[in-house]
C-alpha cells in the first residue's frame, strides 16, 4: 500500500512538472516554413460566445467574403463541436507590413445592422487563425505580470461617445494584425510562433471610389491606426468600410512552445489538485488499512471454528455463504449496464493515456473527440464480452438479447437527447447543428460497427465456461434480518458517492470552465492521475460498505454495489448545476437546454463508469473472502 502511496505522488509530480513545463509540441504534427513574400492565408472559424453557447458561422453576419467560400477539411470532431474553418479575404506575404490595407466596403440593410445588434448583446467573438494558431488579443495585467491573451475578437461595442447621451452600437471594422516568427540564421526560414490582433471601430472617409485606388482620409499609411474618436456606429444603409493593417515581428518563441500561450493554466491549478488528491489519498490508505485488518483477523475466527454448530451461533458475513451469489433481480439490465460500463472504462483510459503521452495536438482540432468515438466503437467488443461472462455466471440463456440491449440501451438515450438538442441548434441555424450526413455517419458507426462488435463479444464470452462461485447457494434464500438506519439502502448509496466525487470535483472545475468559456485544456497528465484516484477510491468505498452489508447478513449486494460508487453521478450534476448559476451568465432558454442536456448526458456516463468500477471491485472482494474460509 505504501508503495501505491508513493507511487502515485511520484505521478502528481510528474504531471505537474510536465503541466509546469510545457516546453513540448505534439507528434504527428510538421511544421510549416516561410520565405519572406510567401503566401499567408488567414482562415476564419465560427461566432463564439460564452454568454449563449450557441456558435454560428462566420458568414452568417454580412463581413467580406472572398471571391469563393472554400470549406477546410473537416473530421467529425470539428463538425461535433461546431467549427466551421473557411477561407477570407484576408491574404498576408510573409514579413512583408501592410499598412491601410481595404477589405470591401458594405451597406447594411435592416435586417443585417439587427444581426449585427444582436450579436454585439450576446457577446459574440470573431474567431481566425493563421498556421493553425488562433487569433489572440494580448491583455496586460500588470508591469511585470504576463499579459493574458483572449481568444477571438468582439463583433463590436455597445456604449456612447462624444457628448451622445444614447447608446449606440459599434463594429470593429479594422483590424491591426501582428505575426510573429522565429527565424532560422542558417536557411533564411520562418516559422509562425503567434498570431496576435488588435481591434478598433473607425468610421473612415475617403474621396472618389474608383476600383483598387481607393485612399482613405482616415488612415495615413505613415502611421497605423492607433485610436478613434469617431467610431463606426452600426446603422441602417449606411456605409462600412473594412479594413487592416500587419506588422511582422521577429521573435525568440520556439516552435515547439508557441501553444504555451493558449495552454496556460492558473499557478494554483497543481496546489488545488495535491490538496485534494492528498486528503482522498490519505483516506483511502486509512480505509485499506483497517479493512484488511479486519478481513484477515474475520477470517482467521471464522476458519478456527471446530464445527458447523459454532458456525450457526456466530454472526456475520460467513454465515451467507450460501446465498451471497444468488443471482440479483433483473440481472439482465445488471449485466447491460456493467458492459457499458467496460465500454467507457476502457474508452477513457485508452484515451487519456494517448493525450497524457502528448499524441493529441490541440492544433487538430476535433481529433480529441474523434479518438473518444472511435475507441468507444471499437471497446464494443470488451463491452459485450464482459456482458456475455456476466449473464453466462447468472445461468441465463438468452444472451443474444441482453448483447442487443447492451448495443442500444445507453446510446440509444444519448442519442435521442443528442438529436433533440440537434434540432434545436438546427432551428437557431447554428453551425454546431449536425449535418444529416455527420448523423448518419454516426448511426453507422453505432448500428453498423458497434453493434456487431457487441454481439461478437457477447458471443465469445458467453460461449466460455461459467465462472464457478467459490461456494454453493442455497435453494431457498436466507431472511434478511432487520437492518439499522444507518444501512437503508438510500443512505449507505449516498454516502457511497461522497468520496469518488471528492476525487475529482477540482479537476472538475478546471474542465468545465476550459470548456464553457472557450478555452483550450491539456492537463492531460493531472486527468490520468485523477482516474487513477477515482477508480482507487470508486473500489475502496464500495468494498467498505459492501462488507458492512454482509456483516449485516443483507446478501443483496449486487446492486447495491453498482449503485454506491454510481451515486456519485448525482454529486456530478448538483455541482454542474451549480457552477452554472454561480460562473455562467447563460440566460437565454436554448443555451439552459443545452448546458443541462449536454451535462445530463455526461453525469449519466459518470454513473455507468464509476458504478462498473464499484461492481467489479465488490464482485472481487466477495469472491476473495468466501473462498478464504472453510465451508462445510
Amino acid at each position: 500500500m505504501a508503495m501505491t502511496h508513493h507511487a502515485l505522488l511520484f505521478l502528481l509530480v510528474l504531471a505537474c512538472a510536465g503541466a509546469a513545463a510545457r516546453g513540448f509540441y505534439l507528434p504527428g504534427v510538421a511544421p510549416a516554413d516561410f520565405r519572406k513574400n510567401d503566401t499567408l492565408a488567414v482562415k476564419v472559424n465560427q461566432l463564439s460566445s460564452i454568454k449563449t453557447q450557441v456558435p454560428y458561422s462566420y458568414y452568417s453576419l454580412p463581413f467580406c467574403r472572398p471571391e469563393a467560400i472554400v470549406n477546410s477539411a473537416e473530421n467529425l470532431g470539428e463538425l461535433l463541436r461546431g467549427d466551421r474553418i473557411e477561407n477570407s479575404p484576408y491574404v498576408f506575404e510573409m514579413m512583408e507590413p501592410k499598412p491601410c490595407q481595404v477589405v470591401c466596403r458594405i451597406v447594411l440593410s435592416q435586417q443585417e445592422a439587427n444581426d449585427f445588434k444582436e450579436k454585439i448583446d450576446d457577446e459574440y467573438c470573431v474567431n481566425m487563425i493563421l498556421d493553425n494558431l488562433p487569433m489572440v488579443i494580448p491583455i496586460k495585467r500588470g508591469d511585470e505580470a504576463p499579459p493574458f491573451y483572449q481568444q477571438g475578437v468582439h463583433v463590436g461595442v455597445k456604449g456612447r461617445y462624444a457628448e451622445s447621451k444614447d447608446w449606440s452600437y459599434f463594429i470593429h471594422n479594422h483590424l491591426s494584425f501582428l505575426v510573429k516568427y522565429n527565424k532560422d540564421a542558417n536557411t533564411g526560414l520562418a516559422r509562425i510562433v503567434a498570431f496576435e490582433v488588435k481591434p478598433f471601430s473607425v468610421k473612415h472617409e475617403h474621396g472618389d471610389w474608383s476600383g483598387d485606388a481607393i485612399r482613405l482620409m482616415t488612415c495615413n499609411p505613415r502611421q497605423p491606426i492607433r485610436s478613434s474618436d469617431w467610431p463606426q456606429k452600426i446603422e441602417a444603409n449606411k456605409e462600412i468600410i473594412f479594413t487592416y493593417d500587419v506588422n511582422f515581428e521577429e521573435s525568440d518563441i520556439k516552435w515547439e512552445s508557441r501553444w504555451n500561450t493558449y495552454l496556460d493554466t492558473p499557478d494554483d491549478h497543481c496546489f488545488y489538485i495535491v490538496n485534494s488528491l492528498m486528503t482522498v489519498l490519505f483516506l483511502s490508505v486509512v480505509v485499506a488499512m483497517i479493512m484488511l485488518r479486519t478481513l484477515y483477523r474475520d477470517i482467521s475466527m471464522y476458519n478456527q471454528l471446530e464445527n458447523q454448530e459454532e458456525a450457526q451461533e456466530e454472526s456475520g458475513w460467513k454465515l451467507l455463504h450460501g446465498d451471497v451469489f444468488r443471482p440479483p433481480v433483473n440481472a439482465d439490465l445488471l449485466c447491460v449496464y456493467v458492459g457499458t460500463g467496460v465500454q467507457f472504462f476502457g474508452m477513457l483510459l485508452a484515451t487519456l493515456l494517448i493525450a497524457a503521452l502528448g499524441l493529441l495536438s490541440p492544433s487538430n482540432r476535433g481529433w480529441f473527440m474523434t479518438t473518444m468515438l472511435l475507441l468507444w466503437v471499437f471497446m464494443g467488443l470488451f463491452a459485450g464480452y464482459s456482458t456475455g461472462r456476466l449473464y453466462k455466471m447468472f445461468s441465463g440463456s438468452e444472451w443474444k438479447k441482453v448483447a442487443i440491449k447492451t448495443a442500444l440501451m445507453f446510446p440509444g438515450a444519448v442519442f435521442l437527447i443528442f438529436f433533440t438538442l440537434n434540432i434545436l441548434l438546427w432551428v437557431e441555424k447554428s453551425s454546431r447543428a449536425v449535418p444529416f450526413t455527420t448523423m448518419f455517419a454516426l448511426v453507422f458507426l453505432w448500428l453498423g460497427i458497434s453493434l456487431p462488435l457487441i454481439f461478437l463479444g457477447s458471443f465469445l464470452g458467453f460461449n466460455k465456461p461459467a465462472i464457478d462461485d467459490p461456494v454453493r447457494t442455497n435453494k431457498t434464500p436466507r431472511p434478511i434480518p432487520e437492518q439499522p438506519w444507518y444501512m437503508n439502502p438510500a443512505i449507505s448509496i449516498l454516502i457511497g458517492g461522497i468520496l469518488p466525487f471528492s476525487a475529482v470535483f477540482v479537476e472538475l472545475f478546471y474542465v468545465l470552465t476550459a470548456i464553457w468559456t472557450h478555452q483550450f485544456y491539456y492537463m492531460f497528465g493531472i486527468v490520468f492521475l485523477v482516474f487513477v484516484i477515482l477508480t482507487t477510491t470508486c473500489a475502496e468505498i464500495t468494498i467498505v460498505l459492501c462488507y458492512f452489508q454482509l456483516c449485516n447478513e443483507d446478501y443483496r449486494w449486487w446492486w447495491r454495489s453498482y449503485l454506491t460508487s454510481g451515486s456519485s453521478a448525482l454529486y456530478f450534476f448538483v455541482y454542474a448545476a451549480f457552477y452554472f448559476f454561480t460562473r455562467l451568465q447563460i440566460t437565454k432558454a436554448v443555451s439552459c437546454m443545452l448546458y443541462f442536456g449536454y451535462i445530463f448526458v455526461v453525469s449519466y456516463a459518470f454513473f455507468v463508469l464509476t458504478g462498473t468500477i464499484g461492481f467489479y471491485a465488490c464482485l472481487w472482494f466477495t469472491r476473495l473472502i468466501y473462498s478464504s474460509v472453510k465451508i462445510d
